[in-house]
């Protein structure tokens, strides 16, 4: 006879697990920038940032409800998306920690609100909706002006680590 032997799992193990296999969608990695009523900005980390729609036009990204930018940025008007390039790996961390001095030595980009300087793409959006996301909540902004540069390469987030884009085509 054979021991079948059954594994308990705690649902911290299942969202780690979770966790895991979504890490297996590679993502590009953007920072949300916007004003704040007092206070320095607000910039966080994201990797979950997507098209919603171009007519009009729609993006959304979402955040962890434990992120303490959360109230601020639920009641902001304006934000933007930063979508980074390759070089910026340090913007990313800087960006994700929760606190600390992110700010120190950082300017914003043209006339936009909080465009970062090397961004591969900006996105200026103002407040459209925000949803329940479960632990999350979800943004969604209308574009109210985006710009791009088209001679970098995106910051990719694969696997739980920063990894580089391979530009060879891939064959049909």
């Amino acid at each position: 006879m054979n021991d079948v032997s059954t594994a308990v799992t705690t649902p911290e193990d299942e969202a780690r697990q979770f966790r895991r296999t979504l890490a297996m969608f590679a993502t590009g990695v953007a920072v949300i920038t916007a004003a704040r009523a007092e206070g320095p900005p607000i910039g966080i980390t994201v990797a979950s940032f997507n098209s919603v729609s171009l007519a009009p036009p729609l993006i959304l990204f979402s955040v962890d409800r434990r992120c303490l930018s959360l109230d601020d940025l639920c009641v902001a008007g304006r934000y933007t998306v930063n979508v980074l390039d390759e070089s910026q790996r340090e913007t990313s961390n800087r960006f994700a920690t929760a606190r600390g001095s992110k700010w120190d030595g950082v300017s914003f980009d043209g006339v936009g609100i909080g465009r970062l300087p090397g961004a591969l793409a900006a996105f200026e959006c103002e407040a459209h909706a925000q949803h329940d996301g479960g632990d999350h909540v979800i943004f969604i902004g209308r574009v109210v002006r985006h710009t791009a540069r088209h001679d970098g390469r995106p910051l990719i987030f694969f696997g739980g680590q920063y990894r580089s884009l391979d530009t060879t085509p891939v064959a049909a």
